[in-house]
């Protein structure tokens, strides 16, 4: 081969690359648009006594709620400062109240993970989980000036309807907020 060839490979080789990276990463914004065009469904405000923690939205593709193996987005916009700790020791406090922590023996690697996933949270900051097709991923975003990144792997259906059951199970905690998210009258 002369050094035209061996350059023209290289070149080959290199696009074929790009391709391929570009190819992976198409899908992840895709969807990111996708959900973020869904139609809300309801929203609510959490308060701590008197402290106002987050403002939450549900979206689902047509605007309704058809229960928690179907497709959502939950959009939580922190009004408070809050540490990735905080945010994992609420969301075990939430599944052992639902029994979730008993029932799902894989509940603790879940918290685990979730741990080493989550940013520490800011006023203004946005954390998103959207379940699609039986799988979920978390979405992250500083502010609203900039876009949403996935966080972490797509999780399976089973983390996907425990995660959202915090918010959505008629056991939850916080029944006034459920109904409010899922459009019914509080």
């Amino acid at each position: 081969m002369n050094s035209i060839q061996v350059r023209n490979n290289r070149l080959n080789t290199l696009s074929c690359i790009v391709a391929l990276l570009a190819s992976l990463l198409m899908p992840v914004v895709t969807q990111a648009a996708d959900w973020l065009r869904w139609r809300n469904v309801g929203a609510a405000t959490f308060t701590w006594g008197p402290f106002t923690l987050y403002h939450a939205r549900l979206l689902s593709p047509d605007g309704r709620y058809h229960g928690l193996s179907s497709d959502l987005a939950l959009v939580i916009t922190y009004q408070r400062a809050i540490s990735h700790t905080d945010l994992v020791d609420a969301t075990r406090d939430q599944w052992q109240e639902l029994g979730i922590l008993q029932a799902t023996p894989q509940s603790t690697m879940w918290l685990q993970a979730l741990e080493q996933l989550w940013p520490d949270v800011t006023p203004g900051s946005q954390l998103a989980f959207v379940a699609t097709q039986h799988q979920g991923q978390f979405w992250y975003r500083a502010g609203s000036a900039t876009p949403f990144s996935p966080l972490g792997p797509q999780q399976p259906s089973l983390f996907s309807e425990r995660f959202l059951a915090i918010w959505l199970d008629p056991r939850t905690a916080y029944p006034n907020l459920r109904q409010q998210l899922t459009g019914e009258k509080p």
